[in-house]
């Protein structure tokens, strides 16, 4: 597929730069045109296999006078080939896209899409709250997937251990349970990443969770995101991605 036919659902404009190191979680030091910079990074995960030395990395730049660091680190183009967003926040950006569009054939029923809806018993905001014509409400939650845990194209979530992801689960299977449509929607952030399981070796709660949900009626689908130094597109094959075992 040539630049010129990707149809980019998130859009960027971005400087190349190469990585140094990553520190203090939200930190990372790179070389951009020859100098040392600090560079803010908004992964506040493991970022395992996201980032070594040596890499080219994508910043995007920021003009607002109150930012302490004004480039942002957005993407990994790594030494092995392969294209990483680490920005989390461009998950749910790629996904809303892709539901107010109605790209994803499972889910073009719905003909309006909330984002940041406050709902649940433990005050939570589901990432996007679907509406038929009907006003018949679908819950949608976003989770980055970057950790490719196995050489043969596996990917896992979380990649370090989140009480945050286990309440989203906790609400959802309420819903599930009550027979409100729910869904949880993977986008693979990592060209390298081919099916997604929970990474029941880092947070074996969470994947306990996650099967007790699906179990309740959790719709669990993966959306992988092309990706490139212009930013995140659509892949028409993007429903050959599967759940691993």
């Amino acid at each position: 597929m040539s630049l010129s036919s990707r149809e980019y659902l998130v859009q960027m404009s971005l400087t190349p730069a190469v990585l140094i190191r990553r520190y203090k979680r939200f930190l990372a030091d790179v070389e951009l045109s020859g100098e040392l910079v600090t560079v803010y990074c908004p992964n506040t995960g493991a970022m395992t296999g996201c980032g070594q030395a040596g890499d080219t990395v994508w910043l995007s730049i920021s003009d607002k006078p109150s930012r302490k660091y004004r480039y942002t680190w957005e993407l990994t183009e790594t030494q092995s080939g392969h294209w990483i967003c680490v920005n989390p926040q461009r998950a749910n950006e790629f996904l809303g896209q892709a539901l107010e569009r109605r790209l994803m054939a499972s889910h073009s029923h719905y003909t309006n899409c909330i984002a940041e809806q406050k709902y649940g018993e433990e005050g939570s905001r589901i990432d996007f709250l679907l509406q038929t014509e009907s006003k018949l409400n679908g819950y949608v939650e976003a989770k980055s997937c970057t950790l490719l845990i196995q050489e043969d194209g596996v990917g896992a979530f979380p990649d370090a251990k989140s009480v945050r992801a286990h309440k989203h689960l906790r609400e959802l299977t309420r819903l599930a349970r009550q027979g409100v449509p729910t869904y949880l929607v993977y986008v693979v952030l990592h060209s390298g990443i081919r099916s997604v399981r929970p990474a029941s070796e880092i947070d074996p709660h969470y994947a306990l969770l996650t099967t007790e949900a699906i179990a309740a009626g959790l719709e669990v689908f993966i959306l992988p995101a092309g990706i490139d130094q212009k930013g995140l597109f659509w892949l028409e094959d993007a429903s050959n991605l599967r759940l691993a075992n």
